[in-house]
């Protein structure tokens, strides 16, 4: 999908910062997994991860994640 947002010059983000905040926004409202999270801000998921850490943003992850990793990683032999 693509959007585009005609934003007043005196707002004075780039375009990289815009998607950053889009995707910190839509990841606190967990409307967004962390995987697309980091995609849509154009970081890796740790480098995601250590942003929203460093704005005191905590990463959803409950007992359903967990039995989802545990499933996954037994399915993968592990």
């Amino acid at each position: 999908m693509q959007i585009t947002i005609d934003l007043p010059d005196a707002l004075q983000i780039s375009e990289a910062d815009l998607r950053t905040e889009l995707a910190i926004s839509l990841f606190q409202q967990e409307s967004i997994t962390l995987g697309t999270a980091s995609q849509l801000a154009g970081l890796h998921q740790i480098e995601f991860q250590q942003l929203i850490a460093s704005r005191g943003i905590c990463v959803h992850y409950d007992i359903e994640d967990l039995e989802q990793d545990l499933n996954s990683l037994r399915e993968d032999g592990w």
